[in-house]
């Protein structure tokens, strides 16, 4: 009788792990999303054919596809910055929100300052909006070890709120025709554009999820991070305060989140509405999995998601519905996870008499 599989911890995890699960995990959802649109009765090469070419086959294509990857990666970075260090932010959405608030309360304050000025404002205002709704999780986590999980979670719903009041309170536009909406911005506050649907947004966000990548992977910073995260005892042996750690990253994953916010509100949208955020934050928990909660690997993650997305929408004129981009995206997650599990782990035969491992596979 053949020994039984178990799964063994690696000594060190498998090099370029994070590329090859993602890899895997697109090739598994391609797979099962052919036998889903078999099933539905279309065709797999014309469905996915169509999805490629809607977002990279041309430049308002490609413009397109990287102006959803902007809130995309910078939500992503968010989650993945505090997740480099266990922790979870699940306050993305409503820090992407309080982002949009802050942005636009400096456009209400300012409205004939000039637009480089207001601009740079704007996107300050973001960054602070999106902090200062961390700041409380932030505190919470680290002075009393509350679960920040739940606290940035229920944040969300503070920030719907609080959007909601002034769409239909005080900012409601009275020319709106009675629509929940706050008046437009001044012109001048739009980002300037980049090229097709582009703005300069995309290189705001390239240059911040660049820079973090960069700094996390070589910085002393980015390695107490990955020490911080990996043990508390190895932490505190090397000397890095653990309250510290949590208060700063917390704080620095909503402030980032916050900057998707006034990107989104001067890239993409020209006034403040309920549905501001678009679901970006939620989006960004999923981006950060599969990048393995690694800020390096955000960038690749949101720009593929971002295609999805267009895809899904295009491939609605074949008569499939978008939902199955919704779909895809779902086994992507759950293909890359499950091929992530491989690259710290290995399956062994374990003998029947002992649980000591026999022969790796």
């Amino acid at each position: 009788m053949a020994a039984p599989l178990a799964f063994e911890k690696r000594e060190s995890p498998l090099r370029g792990g994070q590329v090859r699960a993602f890899i895997v995990g697109v090739v598994i959802a391609l797979l099962l999303g052919s036998i889903l649109l078999l099933v539905s009765g279309h065709s797999p090469v014309e469905v996915y054919a169509k999805m490629f070419d809607s977002a990279f086959g041309s430049k308002r294509g490609i413009s397109t596809t990287l102006t959803r990857a902007v809130p995309l990666g910078l939500a992503g970075l968010a989650v993945a910055v505090a997740g480099s260090m266990g922790l979870w932010n699940i306050g993305a959405e409503g820090q992407i929100i309080a982002g949009a608030i802050g942005a636009a309360w400096i456009a209400r304050l300012g409205p004939d300052l000039p637009g480089p000025v207001l601009i740079t404002l704007m996107l300050v205002a973001a960054v602070v909006g999106g902090g200062f709704l961390a700041l409380g999780p932030a505190l919470a986590k680290s002075r009393l070890g509350v679960n920040e999980i739940i606290t940035t979670l229920m944040l969300n719903e503070v920030a719907i709120r609080v959007v909601r009041y002034l769409v239909n309170g005080p900012w409601k536009d009275p020319e709106g025709n009675n629509f929940p909406i706050a008046p437009e911005l001044p012109e001048q506050a739009a980002l300037p554009a980049l090229f097709e649907r582009s703005n300069i947004g995309l290189l705001i966000g390239a240059v911040v999820l660049l820079a973090f990548g960069v700094y996390t992977a070589r910085s002393a910073w980015g390695y107490e991070l990955r020490i911080a995260g990996s043990s508390e005892k190895a932490a505190t042996y090397a000397g890095i305060s653990l309250k510290a750690k949590i208060f700063t990253v917390l704080l620095l994953s909503g402030a980032i989140a916050g900057l998707a916010g006034g990107i989104e509100l001067t890239g993409s949208s020209d006034r403040l509405v309920e549905g501001v955020a678009n679901g970006w934050g939620y989006a960004g928990i999923i981006v950060a999995a599969l990048a393995l909660m690694r800020p390096s690997g955000v960038a690749a993650v949101a720009v593929a998601f971002g295609a999805v997305q267009v895809g899904g929408l295009s491939i609605q004129t074949l008569g499939v519905p978008a939902a199955i981009a919704s779909i895809l995206q779902a086994l992507i997650l759950f293909g890359a996870l499950s091929a992530a599990v491989f690259t710290n782990y290995k399956l062994v035969r374990r003998s029947a008499r002992s649980t000591a491992p026999a022969v790796a596979s």
